[in-house]
């Protein structure tokens, strides 16, 4: 029986490792010719789970190797500007592939001294790291990209990198044309300019963010974390692709003691009557919104669990020591039998807790998927990156969520946007509103399709298992 060792090289950010770690998991599991090394990059300014903490999380799962690539060009910063990141990220890369090289040629040295070893089969690849597409080039072994976001945004992407390099369009200039609108194949509804990625507006950003989707045309296949059942239109148009998701760890964590309070709190909420708002480990406001906000939520006379983080030093967001900083205290006097206001907690844990009823989001495409399994609707609110065509996408043309905005503007030359409290309120009304189920039962609906699909015999499933069939028969 021949078997093969896939390396994974994700971007170490929680939500891409983790995402990586689950598909590594479920490819183990699902066949038994297959084993993994996933490597852990130290990278300026992002701090991914130790290596101890990513053991803990596949107890029991065999067939999984971690190694770590040590940091060594400190003063090569991730710059905090979201337009700038991907030129960072872009040089970083380039001077990390050595260590890269040297990590997977130990890795093949170590196979060759035992004959029953498996055979190195192939790299996958983060969607931000397919530079490293040239290692996998230089040791003769095929490349695949796992896109941990969803199908909408590649599509996405990918037209506007074949406008770019087949056409001669200089896409940078939609920025001067924020009222135009995409018509693009696989999509229902045209594609609003507002809602791009704000680097596809940058002279710099731009043409490195783009490469990512030349470079992508090298791989052998794209692993996307979505589902035909979702996104069934766009998904077809992609002949190297496998849809395998949703790949999330959906199981509670124990309760941990910091969120005790939390999960006691909810425990003594009506069923399905609670809105939570959670932002993302990077999502943070200003003052000025955040008293908007509460004014929204106060108005609405919604119950409400609402994780409040402010701008830390790195790109993460970090809590706050005494809410009274942002909030005053009145707001907590006249909310405290209907609210809570806290720090990080577990989002997983508690979109699956019974009591709650909605979902404001910054539209990760973790978080996404997370509160479709979980069957609970969202109010859209994206702040940077890809969130809002992943808003766009669950509101326009999947009808899954409800909008409070799509083209949120965090900051930059234009300036910081305010969405004010009458605005917010009516978000969450219509978002939590119990004789609307329209978007509620269509939310249960592809939650239960979400599962079955990766059931044996599922459609994310039968990919899964179509690509362990494809890695082992290259070797």
């Amino acid at each position: 029986m021949k078997k093969g060792e896939l390396v994974f090289i994700p971007l170490p950010a929680a939500g891409h490792i983790v995402s990586s770690l689950e598909i590594a998991k479920r490819l183990v599991t699902q066949d038994n010719r297959l084993s993994i090394s996933i490597l852990i990059i130290k990278m300026p300014n992002l701090n991914p789970p130790t290596t101890q903490s990513l053991l803990t999380s596949i107890s029991g799962v065999e067939r999984i190797n971690f190694i770590e690539i040590s940091e060594q060009h400190t003063n090569n910063k991730l710059d905090s500007n979201p337009t700038n990141t991907i030129k960072s990220m872009t040089s970083f890369l380039e001077s990390i592939k050595p260590q890269v090289q040297e990590a997977i040629n130990n890795l093949v040295n170590c196979f060759s001294n035992q004959p029953s070893s498996p055979k190195l089969a192939g790299l996958v690849i983060d969607m931000f790291f397919t530079t490293m597409i040239d290692v996998a080039d230089e040791f003769g072994i095929p490349s695949y990209v796992f896109y941990t976001s969803g199908a909408g945004i590649l599509k996405l992407m990918a037209h506007l990198e074949t406008l770019s390099t087949e056409h001669n369009k200089d896409v940078t200039k939609y920025k001067d044309e924020q009222d135009e609108e995409l018509v693009i194949q696989g999509f229902v509804n045209p594609i609003p300019v507002k809602v791009f990625p704000k680097m596809v507006f940058d002279k710099v950003s731009c043409p490195l963010f783009l490469s990512q989707y030349t470079n992508m045309r090298r791989a052998k296949g794209i692993l996307v974390n979505s589902f035909i059942e979702l996104e069934s239109t766009i998904i077809d148009l992609f002949p190297p692709i496998y849809s395998v998701g949703p790949i999330i760890n959906p199981s509670p964590n124990q309760r941990e003691k910091e969120n005790e309070s939390v999960m006691t709190w909810l425990d003594k909420q009506p069923r399905s009557s609670v809105v939570f708002l959670c932002f993302g480990s990077m999502g943070s406001f200003s003052e000025e919104q955040v008293k908007e906000i509460a004014i929204g939520l106060e108005q609405s006379g919604v119950r409400f669990l609402w994780s409040l983080r402010k701008k830390g030093q790195s790109l993460k967001s970090e809590d706050y020591t005494d809410f009274n900083e942002v909030l005053p205290r009145e707001f907590f006097d006249r909310t405290a039998e209907i609210g809570k206001v806290i720090g990080w907690a577990s989002q997983v844990n508690i979109l699956g807790h019974s009591s709650i009823g909605g979902f404001v989001s910054h539209c990760g495409w973790n978080s996404i998927l997370e509160s479709l399994w979980f069957g609970v609707p969202i109010a859209t609110w994206p702040l940077y990156a890809e969130q809002k065509v992943n808003a766009f996408v669950v509101v326009k043309e999947l009808e899954l969520a409800v909008e409070i905005k799509l083209d949120y503007m965090m900051s930059g030359e234009d300036g910081m946007m305010i969405v004010k409290g009458d605005e917010i309120e009516v978000g969450i009304r219509k978002l939590m509103e119990p004789n609307n189920n329209v978007i509620r039962e269509r939310v249960k609906e592809i939650s239960e399709k979400g599962k079955k699909a990766l059931l044996e015999g599922g459609s994310s499933y039968s990919w899964l298992s179509r690509f362990v069939n494809d890695v082992i028969d290259n070797i």
